[in-house]
């Protein structure tokens, strides 16, 4: 089923918030990302699903050119404000379905996606499309949410993610984003998870999260069982509540 319009609709409105986001701006698994990859002077490189634009500021300062992709006009938008704003020329943005790209096979040296996959109804196809466009020796790097945990911790984080962000389709555990590269050709070179803490607060407010769904997002967190209450991790801090989400780093080669 194609959501592109759900996406859109969750995310137009909201693109400067994720341009100014903290959580977005930085964080461990990006930093390892561009330590692992290594980007070099003269690439060409593709963020897809640029969203605020981070990924394609923080390649930038590092390779010739980039092409900033991300279905979502708004989003475009403030990642363009964002990237130009630092003084950056070498940034181009294009609106672009990331499960069929429009650029030629063979075209760029390194291909990045950060924390959009999971909105993408077909997984294996965008990793396909990532797979082909870039160049014979080249680098694919994709940072995600992902879950830990048995079939029902699985379930009931992806009912969770759902009811904040009704254009979430899906979080996989890493293996299946293993499975992804190697279907697709690639060669997986490095496999990384992280635990990344979200402050509630900030979690529900970049997506204007309705009070009747923040109480029940709430109240997942309160009266989660067993599985998913450990996945969480739930703490306090600054009398702010928080929990933890899974990332993982996948980095493949053509």
């Amino acid at each position: 089923m194609n959501n592109t319009s759900q996406i859109k609709q969750s995310f137009g409105p909201n693109a400067e918030k994720y341009a100014q986001s903290p959580t977005f701006a930085t964080s461990e698994s990006l930093s390892r990302l561009l330590e692992v990859v290594s980007p070099q002077r003269g690439w060409t490189a593709l963020d897809v699903a640029t969203g605020g634009g981070h990924t394609a500021l923080a390649l930038a300062e590092r390779v010739n050119r980039v092409v900033a992709a991300d279905l979502t006009p708004q989003m475009l938008i403030a990642a363009r404000n964002l990237i130009n704003g630092r003084g950056r020329d070498n940034v181009s943005f294009c609106e672009a379905d990331a499960q069929q790209l429009p650029f030629a096979s063979l075209a760029f040296d390194l291909v990045t996606c950060r924390i959009a996959p999971h909105h993408f109804p077909d997984a294996a196809q965008f990793v396909g499309e990532c797979a082909r466009v870039v160049k014979p020796g080249g680098t694919v790097a994709i940072i995600d949410g992902i879950v830990v945990g048995d079939g029902f911790t699985v379930r009931y984080l992806n009912a969770y993610e759902k009811l904040r962000d009704p254009s979430h389709n899906w979080l996989y555990p890493a293996r299946r984003w293993e499975a992804f590269f190697k279907g697709a050709g690639l060669r997986v070179t490095l496999v990384e998870t992280f635990r990344k803490a979200h402050e509630f607060g900030d979690y529900c407010d970049r997506l204007n999260v309705s009070p009747a769904n923040r109480l029940r997002l709430r109240a997942m967190l309160a009266q989660a069982p067993k599985g998913p209450k450990e996945a969480f991790d739930i703490f306090e801090k600054g009398g702010q509540l928080w929990f933890h989400l899974h990332e993982v780093l996948m980095v493949g080669r053509e």
